[in-house]
């Protein structure tokens, strides 16, 4: 992806000021079950005002305005923090009367926060801080640096381990989502994100894998996708990466909604609804990610959906 509590005593809810200083309580939220419809947003659209009406999203139940950044809020994280609290406010229950969850996702290919030297404790209190400073409902990290991943000491792993901890201990479990973009691979020394999940993978909701931009022709056939990837990235398939521990209702397919948003990986929305028929058939039933809105919105989802999980 791109940029443009003590035993016995519930922990409290958070409270955040709205302007005007007024607080508000958030009540409690379950964190959603399987299947999860995932769409990330990061593109300007013309004479937008906030995300889109929950209409255009139909058949979505997560919606990740991207990207914050250890900078600060970018592109349509940014755009979010510029509305006025009633209208967030307003915006955020309508999303919520439509089953769909509001969700920040942070770094993607901007952001290097291993390599750049950022505390991961520190950068995930900050991320958590914006959550509950604007009324979202959970996060999701894109990490995505490829060069403290690739040096394979256990650097970003470590990092990964530790920002995740630090993130769950303020946004609990739940009350907010917290979910990775990541890919698997059994190929690093250090173990990569099947070391990250083995670590701290139950303090996260469900993984967003990315099925693209790995290789020329890598997922894009059913068999490559859901059983047996190619000898380029091994065992890195739908089930590959479930037979390597990875529980299997945390796999959410993750794909382009079209050839311009992603390197490669594409699949036309009729042979991705086919293939998510034959892994439902296998036993998945984690759900899909797309990159992004408003390339992919209420008729892509449909067409993903309409043979195993029509609406």
């Amino acid at each position: 992806m791109a940029c443009l509590a003590a035993l016995g005593r519930p922990t409290p809810l958070p409270v955040i000021e709205l302007q005007g200083g007024s607080n508000v309580t958030l009540a409690s939220r379950a964190t959603p079950a399987a299947p999860h419809w995932v769409i990330y947003s990061d593109k300007w659209v013309s004479g937008e005002n906030g995300p889109p009406a929950v209409n255009d999203i139909e058949g979505y139940n997560v919606f990740a305005l991207s990207f914050w950044l250890i900078s600060g809020p970018a592109d349509q994280a940014l755009e979010w923090t510029t509305l006025d609290a009633t209208t967030r406010s307003s915006i955020h229950a309508s999303y919520a009367a439509a089953g769909i969850s509001l969700i920040v996702s942070a770094f993607g290919s901007t952001d290097a926060p291993t390599s750049t030297g950022a505390d991961p404790t520190a950068t995930a209190n900050n991320l958590a801080a914006f959550v509950q400073q604007y009324g979202l409902d959970g996060a999701d990290i894109d990490y995505e640096d490829f060069n403290a991943m690739n040096a394979q000491d256990g650097s970003a792993e470590n990092w990964l381990a530790t920002f995740t901890q630090a993130l769950r201990a303020q946004l609990p479990e739940g009350q907010y989502i917290i979910t990775h973009a990541r890919e698997f691979s059994p190929i690093y020394a250090s173990g990569a994100y099947l070391e990250v999940d083995q670590t701290v993978g139950s303090l996260i909701d469900w993984y967003n894998v990315q099925f693209y931009n790995q290789g020329t022709s890598e997922y894009t056939t059913c068999t490559g996708l859901l059983n047996t990837s190619s000898s380029t990235w091994p065992s890195t398939a739908l089930f590959q990466i479930a037979a390597s521990g990875v529980p299997l209702n945390k796999l959410v397919i993750g794909k382009p909604a079209t050839t311009a948003d992603a390197n490669n990986g594409y699949m036309d929305p009729s042979t991705l609804a086919g293939c998510l028929g034959a892994a439902k058939a296998q036993g998945w039933d984690a759900g899909v990610m797309v990159w992004e809105y408003p390339d992919a919105a209420a008729s892509w989802i449909a067409t993903v959906r309409s043979v195993a999980f029509p609406e």
